[in-house]
């Protein structure tokens, strides 16, 4: 499925990536600095991304858990979410997501 990363200076970034896999690891082969720190556990929000408004419906309602963390994210808005809790579907084709401005990785890539 089609993923459109929009990087924190504007650019897009065109992505594919095999539908059940996590938002997280589709960026993280695109190269977008989204972290992940906790691996997905949803103990931090390394991985947060800004949904398009127009896709932001199409997503299942954020856990109370990921809201928890979506509170501690850096630039968080309304349409925010953690990248790890969003699986690629043939629903999202097409999907695109903002990197946040603070977003860094620093796990050196």
């Amino acid at each position: 499925m089609r993923v459109r990363f929009v990087t924190t200076k504007g650019d897009p970034v065109e992505a594919e990536g095999a539908v059940g896999l996590p938002l997280l690891e589709v960026a993280q082969a695109a190269g977008m600095p989204l972290e992940g720190t906790c691996e997905g556990q949803m103990a931090c929000s390394t991985c947060h991304v800004i949904v398009a408004p127009e896709w932001f419906d199409r997503l299942p309602e954020a856990s109370e858990e990921e809201e928890d963390m979506l509170d501690l994210a850096a630039g968080a808005c309304r349409t925010s979410r953690l990248s790890c809790q969003i699986l690629v579907s043939e629903a999202l084709d097409g999907l695109e997501v903002r990197v946040p401005p603070d977003s860094h990785d620093m796990r050196g890539r």
